[in-house]
């Protein structure tokens, strides 16, 4: 198949550990490469963010990055992005027009919003993966959501008028079907996790020395709906436990980083600053290493569309203390693999911790547990298979009738 997939600000080319690149980043650039060594002509379309990127540029695996201009070449916050998707989608029309794919994934409300105007003149199907829903965003952020007022209503139209809505998790189902979205149109398949890369084998990699105590990581955006502020008001009540987290700018930029600033005068004012260590943007080579030298992993935002770090430290056969919360429920098996708290509530985030630190015994069972977990429903091979059904079936009726000789 010919498969075009957008993803407006989620660049696969793009560093990690930024405000705006996470997990979208991972999951487009995995996806398209695994498509891509299957034999799929794989092409992924983001927003040329810097007049010296090259128009295409290959990932592994076959796939191609093609830069779109559309709005100045330069890095823009995702959410300022939204008047230049007009652009976008006439870049795409035209684009697809010389050579049509047989199905389009947008990624991201904005990415839908500019893959419908482009594939809309070509009657080509459009599957669309939101990653993040907006009214889950207004809901748990209110004033602080910088969002453009109009993502609710276009993220209905989307929903409804696109072939298929490609859902990460459970709890988006019920989110979507609140907006109009039925079952029906909706196909549930997870994120993945790279299991060669993350696995619970020997340590290529340094990490931070540890001293006589526990070790707690959490990692990913440094962002404030991550919780991160939750974990360090939890580790005033677990004693001999130091906090690590992971992400956000280069460690040498991290003093003038909002958030972390905010982090580091919590941790003072909670006494334990000696306690926690903010360590910046790590090289995701060392992440695993990273995480199997913690005894557990906390993963405790307000608010998670999906949540990809629990995977990866499955994946290193680490147990996860998760709050109960978007993709965490249907990724960590509670009491099986890890524990689910309540979010907003440090002292359960305390209690799993402490439980959990006591007893190595649960600790060894659930990392073997997360692992096999990991192995049955979240590798990328299998994810792959999931979406490649998704598109197979909504590609059936848009094909375009073959020339006759």
């Amino acid at each position: 198949m010919r498969i075009a997939m957008v993803s407006e600000h989620a660049s696969p080319l793009a560093a990690l550990g930024g405000v705006d690149a996470g997990g979208q980043n991972v999951y487009v650039a995995r996806l398209s490469e695994e498509l891509a060594r299957r034999g799929h002509d794989v092409t992924v379309y983001t927003r040329r963010d810097s007049a010296d990127l090259p128009d295409r540029v290959p990932l592994p695996g076959g796939a191609v990055v093609e830069h779109v201009p559309a709005g100045p070449p330069e890095a823009v916050p995702k959410d300022e992005l939204f008047p230049h998707m007009p652009a976008f989608g006439s870049y795409l029309a035209r684009a697809w027009a010389r050579e049509r794919p047989d199905v389009v994934h947008a990624h991201f409300w904005m990415s839908g919003m500019a893959a419908q105007i482009g594939a809309g003149p070509h009657g080509i199907p459009v599957v669309q993966t939101f990653h993040a829903l907006g009214t889950v965003k207004r809901r748990h952020q209110g004033r602080r959501d910088t969002s453009p007022y109009e993502r609710v209503g276009i993220e209905r139209q989307i929903g409804r008028g696109c072939e298929r809505v490609l859902a990460t998790c459970t709890d988006e189902v019920y989110e979507l079907a609140d907006m109009g979205v039925t079952t029906r149109q909706t196909s549930v398949v997870p994120c993945g996790v790279d299991v060669g890369h993350f696995h619970p084998g020997v340590d290529t990699a340094a990490a931070p020395a540890r001293q006589e105590r526990h070790r707690l990581l959490a990692c990913g955006r440094l962002v404030r709906r991550k919780g991160y502020d939750e974990a360090i008001r939890a580790l005033a009540r677990i004693p001999d436990t130091e906090l690590l987290i992971a992400g956000g700018p280069a460690p040498g930029l991290l003093d003038a980083d909002p958030e972390a600033q905010r982090l580091s005068r919590l941790a003072q004012r909670t006494g334990g600053a000696d306690r926690v260590r903010l360590l910046g943007a790590v090289d995701p080579a060392d992440m695993p290493a990273l995480m199997r030298s913690s005894d557990l992993v906390l993963c405790t935002p307000v608010y998670e569309p999906f949540g990809i770090v629990p995977l990866e430290a499955m994946a290193c056969a680490v147990p996860v203390v998760a709050t109960d919360v978007g993709g965490h429920r249907d990724t960590v098996d509670d009491g099986g693999t890890g524990r689910l708290v309540p979010p907003g509530d440090p002292g359960a985030i305390a209690g799993a911790v402490r439980d959990l630190l006591a007893d190595g015994g649960t600790r060894r069972r659930y990392g073997t547990a997360g692992r096999a977990r990991v192995l049955t429903h979240y590798t990328w091979h299998r994810v792959a298979d999931g979406v490649e059904q998704v598109y197979r079936r909504v590609a059936v009726g848009h094909a375009l009738p073959k020339e006759v000789a």
